[in-house]
């Protein structure tokens, strides 16, 4: 199709929008039709970014972080820990390494054993943090110095725990991206009915119209523009309401977790704006083959 032709279909003619009727159930229902669409696209939209950005910061965070634990008596607890300290300073690539107060290994257990449980009359091994400098270590040659040096000591650099779910965040983000193609697909086949209903009903005046020399492409012209101003501002209505609903979600915070960060952020504002574009662009190509297709089944 080239551009007049394309221009010709969206700027229509005056005599040619009399074809079709501006009001009636084909006319509601693509309005409803592109309007929920469009407002389950945004959400669907807004579950894809925010699983990529929690993929990503899971990724960078975890990736970055390891944890020691030293089980020892508690006589020769402090020896260890100072011992596992001056290793960790150490090693190449150990940006920082620090022991977790009692305080802190407590607020860690309190979820499940709650918040006054007695650590000093438990064997609690002590947590060091490791955080990983830019270069990186040698996690295998840590884990054999360690070994040596502190039988008891466990290295867990996280690997087992952080793919599971760095990947189920990028699957949520995939799921999201397929809805948005399953939402844009839906909207095709209810538009393409309605169309189809719209050209059923005018049978009459289309066969009236081609009696007096119009073309098809004149008449299909109407149909086409009609339905794509109608999925337009139906789509545009959706997406400013999906909007509002996504900024009345909680802002991300820690203590939230991923259930407070669905929103958008920063220039991701700007991604659903694309919603009533790409619901025009479905309508007009779902309603021109359609169009093209049904008058040409009443020849």
């Amino acid at each position: 199709m080239s551009r007049g032709t394309i221009r010709a279909y969206v700027l229509g003619d005056a005599q040619a929008d009399r074809v079709v009727p501006p009001t009636g159930i084909t006319a509601q229902l693509t309005f409803f039709v592109s309007a929920a669409m469009a407002f389950l696209a945004v959400f669907a939209l807004a579950l894809s970014l925010a699983s990529g950005r929690l993929a990503d910061r899971w990724s960078d965070e975890l990736a970055r972080s390891a944890t020691l634990r030293l089980s020892a008596p508690a006589d020769q607890k402090a020896e260890q820990t100072a011992a596992a300290l001056r290793i960790l300073t150490q090693t190449p690539g150990v940006a920082r390494a620090r022991a977790l107060s009692a305080e802190e290994q407590a607020a860690l257990l309190a979820p499940w054993f709650g918040a006054d449980l007695p650590l000093e009359d438990l064997p609690v091994p002590q947590l060091v943090e490791i955080i990983e400098g830019d270069s990186g270590y040698d996690v295998a040659g840590l884990r054999l110095r360690l070994s040596a040096e502190l039988p008891g000591a466990v290295l867990d650099d996280h690997t087992r725990w952080r793919r599971p779910l760095v990947e189920a965040a990028n699957s949520l983000r995939r799921l999201g991206l397929i809805a948005v193609l399953l939402i844009g697909g839906a909207t095709a086949a209810m538009i393409t009915l309605a169309a189809n209903a719209a050209l059923a009903a005018n049978a009459q005046v289309i066969e009236v119209l081609r009696l007096v020399g119009a073309r098809d492409s004149y008449i299909a012209q109407a149909f086409v523009r009609r339905f794509t101003l109608r999925a337009l501002s139906g789509a545009a209505l959706g997406m400013a309401a999906g909007m509002g609903a996504v900024a009345l979600l909680p802002e991300a915070s820690d203590a939230g977790g991923f259930l407070t960060g669905l929103g958008f952020q920063g220039a991701t504002w700007l991604v659903p704006l694309l919603v009533p574009v790409l619901g025009a662009v479905v309508a007009f190509a779902a309603t021109f083959v359609a169009a093209r297709r049904r008058l040409g089944e009443l020849r």
